[in-house]
């Protein structure tokens, strides 16, 4: 099962911060005091960017297909979910307890499941999942509905009908593409809070946040989101702009 990073917990203090319109709310951070910013690890280029996670495309809103095959209405219903949680629930929301089947798979990163709901093995959930590895999406979950119309289909009809459905509401469904980003945090002394700011919006990071409770005086740990793959060239950017060397952490 793949892990989930939850961010700190934050409460927020109001201040102004230096420099030409870089006013914002300051954040203070249980989570972010001395003992965690001294033990944090400073990451180096090549870490950062060996282990990143590569980019994925995954779904636009709710897509939806519906097909009858030999008198059986089929409805495949798909959409982007960010872990398995988050896909049970959609199962929950979209399936018909009035259906003869809602059977169903999804793929989120490594981990993936798929359920036949009383179909004969192997004929349903897994040639949905088929359908989205052939898809190349990702983060996504397929719900086929099925309402039997009287006429049997067999094994071979039934994995053709199920894999054909999720296939077609896959197909031209609107995608995007999607670049994990990291938590990051630095130390930055405050005369060069202005000059890490203008960095850190110039490379789009987000959520920023900072915790003055550091044990370091006239120092300041600065936490924020920022796309894996800009993490060694906002590290070069800082380092430069600053004259100094100031370590990312994670």
């Amino acid at each position: 099962m793949a892990a989930v990073r939850v961010a700190p917990r934050l409460r927020s203090i109001p201040l102004l911060l230096p420099g030409p319109g870089a006013a914002a709310a300051i954040q203070r951070s249980n989570s972010f005091r001395s003992s965690s910013a001294a033990s944090a690890r400073a990451m180096s280029s090549s870490s950062s960017t060996s282990s990143s996670p590569s980019p994925y495309t995954t779904l636009v809103g709710r897509v939806r297909c519906e097909r009858e095959i030999k008198r059986s209405k089929f409805i495949a219903i798909a959409a982007s979910v960010p872990n398995e949680r988050a896909a049970m629930s959609f199962l929950n929301e979209v399936k018909d307890p009035r259906a003869t089947h809602n059977c169903w798979a999804y793929k989120v990163g490594e981990q993936f499941r798929y359920n036949d709901d009383g179909e004969p093995s192997s004929t349903a959930g897994k040639p949905i999942y088929s359908a989205i590895i052939s898809s190349g999406i990702d983060m996504v979950m397929v719900v086929v509905i099925r309402y039997f119309g009287g006429i049997k289909l067999g094994t071979g009809g039934l994995v053709r009908a199920y894999g054909g459905v999720a296939s077609e509401c896959l197909k031209d469904a609107p995608t995007c593409l999607v670049k994990p980003k990291a938590h990051v945090g630095m130390e930055v002394p405050f005369d060069l809070l202005g000059t890490v700011y203008h960095q850190l919006q110039h490379f789009q990071a987000e959520d920023i946040k900072q915790d003055y409770d550091t044990g370091k005086d006239g120092t300041v740990v600065v936490m924020f989101k920022v796309e894996y793959e800009k993490i060694e060239s906002l590290g070069s950017a800082v380092n430069s702009a600053c004259s100094r060397k100031i370590d990312l952490l994670l």
